[in-house]
């Protein structure tokens, strides 16, 4: 498999102080990596030392095999990043700012125009490519913030806390941005304090805590770890004890309980498949439901037993 990050015993101290501790993660092609823990877990230290914006008091960081603290130019020539809260010349338009970085970073006048055509579409911030910045909210110039990162076409995209701050607006806006990013060829390392953002958008997850990696596996993984599933039903009316007998008696059910009136918990230990076919028997049955849902965020589980084990 084709290295594309990789750290190894990636250290870095602060006044004696271990912000990273030996962290070694090895990140392959066209995955959506979540990098997840709270503040102060080394999440974005990691992420400045991977960018070249800090250096390791030890340890090695690689992408795309290049090594970052001997040739960082080259190590970064096909990275884009967003790294913490992005900030732009607020006189200056999108348009004008693509122009501005695109040149910096000696691209081609026409191939700039193209592609900030391109990536503001992606953002979808077509409607304000002529806009003064100075006029944006918060989660426009985080998106402006993603399209700069992809003007020169990369291969890796580093994100820190993309959602960070943001309204639930603007929040579902960049988790779409990032979900549509994903279809094309290249590797995402997104950092998030939010452990069912990684869920939601990631194929894997590494957590930290307290610069240390405790935990990378693909998400669909989680589960494995979590044992049962809680999935809660609600009805239009109570279930009578015949009909909560019939899903007691379904694949894959551990348990039914009625918790509330209309409200039955159920831990679930089985596939799509049979958690479809325990909704079909429900309308079958004549039960009208309400909803039949996934109950509590099984990663933050896994994430809090990990800290406790650990711990």
């Amino acid at each position: 498999m084709r290295e594309v990050i990789k750290t190894v015993g990636l250290t870095k101290m602060y006044n004696g102080f271990p912000a990273l501790e030996k962290l070694t993660l090895t990140i392959g092609p066209d995955v959506c990596v979540g990098f997840i823990g709270p503040n102060g877990a080394g999440k974005t230290t990691t992420i400045k030392i991977l960018t070249s914006l800090i250096k390791p008091t030890a340890g090695e960081a690689y992408v795309e095999g290049i090594d970052i603290r001997e040739s960082p130019k080259s190590a970064l020539m096909n990275v884009g990043s967003v790294v913490e809260t992005p900030e732009f010349y607020p006189y200056l338009t999108p348009i004008e700012t693509l122009d501005y970085l695109g040149r910096l970073r000696g691209m081609d006048e026409e191939y700039i125009r193209d592609r900030s055509k391109r990536v503001l579409e992606q953002v979808h911030m077509e409607d304000w490519a002529t806009t003064r910045i100075g006029k944006f909210s918060k989660g426009m110039k985080q998106r402006l913030g993603i399209a700069q990162a992809l003007l020169h076409e990369p291969t890796v995209l580093i994100l820190d806390e993309p959602t960070s701050g943001l309204d639930p607006r603007g929040m579902i806006e960049v988790r779409e941005i990032i979900k549509d990013l994903k279809k094309e060829k290249r590797t995402i390392f997104m950092s998030s304090h939010l452990l069912y953002e990684a869920q939601e958008v990631c194929d894997w997850v590494a957590m930290v805590d307290k610069g240390r990696l405790i935990y990378f596996d693909e998400v669909e993984n989680i589960g494995k770890l979590m044992g049962p599933k809680k999935i809660e039903l609600q009805t239009v009316a109570d279930l009578t004890e015949g009909q909560l007998d019939i899903l007691r008696a379904s694949e894959g059910v551990v348990e039914a309980e009625a918790v509330q009136p209309k409200v039955v918990l159920l831990r679930f230990d089985g596939s799509n498949e049979e958690r479809a076919e325990i909704l079909t028997k429900l309308v079958g049955e004549g039960v009208g439901v309400v909803s039949f849902k996934s109950s509590g965020m099984e990663l933050e589980d896994l994430y809090m037993s990990m800290i406790e084990g650990g711990s």
